[in-house]
């Protein structure tokens, strides 16, 4: 092994820790969040619009920072993004109200916005291309990771005080800034600016004259949908059952690394007997019945079933789209894949904001709609695929 390939390879271990120290970051305040909103006297509306709001921020710079890393280098922007996302973490556990809690949010989203693309680009850069998808699945495998265990996190780091995990959060943010700083090479991006590149507006307006438009707007309904479930099952558990924290934290790190595991070993033998449709549409309906049945499960272990079988359907149905839009995509992989995720974080910005307010109405409100927006999704699916493109109920020929 050459000297700049062993670099390459510490500097690839380096943006792993980065990813997972960002993602951890924004799942850990999941199980926290009831009861620490619960000092300011708020409850779920407040949850869906923080969320909606880190998604916001994330859906506005994410285009702005590729473009930037593409200029000013992919290390800079590395930088600047862990520095805002950590700080943006300790304001959070250090807000006194409820605007503060907003604010810190959104440069929470700026913050990983500012991270999450750069890493992406400098993945690229310091691959080749025969190695550019192991290390494109090693981020993605950090990404999952910090998912799975950052509820976790949260919820045992609250046993100390609420505070504590968001404080926590900003020091790993800044581990991560010392470790970047010394270990990422300082290299010139391979990518060049596209000079008729589009804004957001202008793509999603394109975006209805493609082959797979359809699928965009079953990720947005299917994003929108799954938020009622994610958003207020911290609410309802601890409403409901008075679970604590930890309790949540175990629920959702369980039903996480079911899914992390599902993703490496499973999914890709069940598209290549049944096909990515088939696999959406089945999913789907497992998933609203999961939904549907949260209302009426009672017991710590019945409640970890189904909250463990919502997150694998939605683990299969969300690859699963990704991989069909990247199919009828054709030469414009990268335009699709830029649209595939505004769809998305559109229903995650909408998706939490109202499923809080539902919750507030009612708890049960947000778990009807829930289910009545998956359901929605499949027949708009089914028919699309029936009767425009059949074709995608074949599995592919072995």
């Amino acid at each position: 092994m050459s000297q700049t390939q062993a670099s390459n390879k510490v500097a690839l271990y380096t943006l792993m820790f980065t990813m997972f120290v960002t993602m951890s970051g924004i799942g850990l305040i999941i199980p926290v969040m009831p009861r620490y909103l619960e000092t300011f006297g708020v409850a779920g509306q407040v949850l869906g619009l923080l969320i909606a709001t880190f998604a916001f921020s994330q859906f506005i710079f994410s285009p702005i920072a590729g473009n930037l890393s593409d200029r000013y280098g992919r290390k800079n922007l590395i930088l600047c993004g862990l520095v805002v996302y950590g700080l943006a973490q300790v304001a959070f556990g250090l807000a006194t109200s409820i605007p503060l809690l907003f604010l810190s949010r959104f440069f929470g989203g700026l913050g990983s916005a500012f991270i999450v693309p750069p890493v992406m680009a400098f993945v690229a850069d310091i691959t080749t291309y025969e190695e550019r998808g192991k290390g494109m699945g090693m981020i993605g495998a950090a990404m999952s990771f910090g998912f799975m265990i950052g509820p976790g996190i949260g919820g045992f780091l609250s046993k100390v005080s609420l505070h504590f995990p968001f404080y926590m959060a900003g020091v790993f943010a800044l581990i991560a800034v010392i470790l970047s700083f010394f270990i990422l090479p300082s290299i010139k991006p391979t990518v060049k600016v596209d000079k008729k590149n589009e804004n957001l507006v202008k793509q999603m307006a394109r975006s209805i004259h493609m082959p797979y438009f359809v699928m965009l707007v079953i990720m947005l309904i299917f994003s929108f949908g799954i938020a009622n479930f994610q958003v207020t099952l911290s609410l309802f558990v601890t409403q409901k059952f008075d679970y604590t924290p930890e309790d949540i934290a175990i629920i959702l790190t369980v039903g996480g690394a079911v899914g992390v595991v599902v993703q490496m070993f499973v999914i890709e033998p069940l598209f290549k007997r049944f096909g990515e449709m088939k696999i959406i549409l089945i999913n789907l309906i497992i998933a609203a019945i999961a939904m549907i049945t949260m209302l009426f499960a009672s017991g710590f272990a019945v409640i970890l079933l189904v909250a463990t079988i919502f997150s694998t359907a939605t683990t299969l149905i969300r690859p699963a789209v990704n991989t069909l839009i990247s199919k009828l995509a054709g030469n414009e992989q990268g335009f699709a894949a830029g649209l595939n995720n505004a769809y998305m974080s559109l229903g995650n910005m909408i998706g939490p904001a109202l499923a809080g307010t539902l919750f507030d109405i009612n708890r049960t409100i947000p778990y009807f709609v829930g289910t009545g927006v998956l359901l929605g999704c499949f027949l708009l699916a089914f028919i699309w695929t029936t009767t425009k493109a059949p074709h995608l109920l074949k599995a592919e020929a072995k």
